[in-house]
């Protein structure tokens, strides 16, 4: 997977690269094959869903 010249890091927290963003659709596609979503979630090449992992925020009153 990935058409780009220099091939995806197989490891560290952030190993993939972006090769395809649409921020205005709210996903960007990785050299892995993984699609992550502006909400954090992810799906895997595999078919598995990573949940989104939101950090909830205080509501001022």
């Amino acid at each position: 997977m990935g058409a780009h010249q220099a091939s995806c890091p197989l490891s560290g927290p952030h190993a993939a690269v972006v090769v395809a963003a649409h921020p205005e659709q709210g996903w960007s596609l990785l050299c892995d094959g993984t699609i992550v979503f502006d909400d954090s979630g992810e799906l895997l090449p595999d078919g598995r869903v990573v949940a989104p992992h939101r950090v909830a925020m205080a509501v001022a009153a």
